[in-house]
């Protein structure tokens, strides 16, 4: 495998992205472009409705994916702040920093992860920002 860095972190899944995704789109496209071949108004729309409907899942189903990854990152993260420091990450940082700078420290490691908090909330870095400040890349293969 790889060895993981921020210019290639970021993941497709080929499914989702390359199969799914696209054709659920083909098929609201061609729904709306057929919309003059119903009968009535009301098959119009519920066409149009299931269209969006089937849209909407897959996008639903990723979006639960990433929430609970999310959730797993912030324990993981209290969890490595409390073995770095002996101290509740909720009760001093976390409040300081967003999601998004949580889940961009994830990938750095144990020696360079307090530093760059620190640096992240004083500056009040981006998660992009951060990523690219990471020297010792912290690789996460399981991510959604």
């Amino acid at each position: 495998m790889k060895t993981q860095n921020f210019q290639n972190h970021a993941q497709y899944y080929p499914f989702h992205h390359f199969v799914l995704t696209p054709m659920t789109l083909i098929y609201l496209g061609m729904t709306l472009y057929n919309l003059d071949q119903y009968t009535t108004t009301a098959a119009a729309v519920q066409a149009i409705l299931l269209a969006v409907i089937i849209v909407l899942l897959p996008l639903l189903a990723r979006i639960y994916a990433l929430k609970n990854q999310n959730r797993i990152i912030i324990a993981e993260m209290r969890q490595r702040y409390f073995e770095l420091t002996g101290e509740r990450f909720e009760s001093t940082k976390e409040s300081e920093l967003s999601t998004s700078q949580i889940i961009a420290l994830r990938f750095a490691s144990d020696e360079e992860l307090l530093p760059l908090m620190e640096q992240a909330i004083l500056e009040k870095w981006d998660n992009k920002t951060i990523k690219k400040a990471v020297k010792n890349w912290k690789a996460d293969y399981r991510r959604v």
